[in-house]
């Protein structure tokens, strides 16, 4: 028996139908992902309350509910899990379906028949190889050109570089950064200060 020589129940199988049956299948996959990460959302939610919640038997209910919607999470991740293989073994059956529809096509196609020359396939080779070999060569030295052009270019600092205007501007803005900085922690330092006098004027 050959790659694809299947047995009879195979015969009859139809690419379309392994088709809606992948599709079939990532809709309930779809379904049980939704449902994970809403399984999921939940927990975290959950555990955040109960974290907050000073009710001990309250908490006990919490407790027990996240654990609850763990166990459905793992029940559901399994059938996820099950489900993602099977699809990829469709998926496989169809790859084989297709694979021998596209060799029985292409063993069909009169321009194969030139690659059974081979040594007209070779002259050709070479004869595409040398062409190429020029083409590339036409495009390095192209490349070097460009690249002793390159470096012999200098930018003009005059729009690239740091005039002195410029260096102004630059120092107005780090004077100013630090003007701002200086600012905000002389007011930290003044409402430190404040507030043990009004805490004790409160004591008087």
């Amino acid at each position: 028996m050959g790659l694809f020589g299947f047995g009879n129940r195979y015969k009859k199988l139809k690419r379309a139908d392994i088709v809606d049956a992948i599709v079939k299948l990532q809709q309930e996959e779809d379904s049980l992902e939704e449902k994970i990460l809403s399984s999921s959302s939940e927990v975290k939610a959950l555990t955040e309350r109960g974290i907050a919640e000073k009710d001990p038997d309250l908490r006990l209910f919490l407790a027990k509910k996240i654990n609850r919607i763990k166990e459905e999470k793992q029940a559901d991740i399994k059938r996820a899990t099950y489900i993602a293989y099977n699809i990829k073994m469709l998926g496989r059956l169809k790859d084989a379906l297709d694979d021998k529809e596209f060799f029985n096509i292409s063993a069909d196609v009169p321009l194969n028949k030139l690659l059974a020359d081979q040594k007209g396939l070779a002259r050709f080779l070479n004869k595409a190889l040398g062409t190429r070999v020029k083409a590339e060569s036409v495009l390095t030295e192209a490349d070097d050109t460009f690249g002793e052009i390159m470096d012999a270019y200098e930018e003009n600092e005059r729009i690239y570089g740091v005039a002195q205007s410029d260096d102004e501007l630059l120092s107005v803005f780090e004077t100013a950064d630090m003007l701002d900085v200086g600012q905000d922690k002389s007011a930290s330092e003044n409402e430190n200060t404040e507030k043990p006098s009004q805490e004790g004027q409160t004591d008087k």
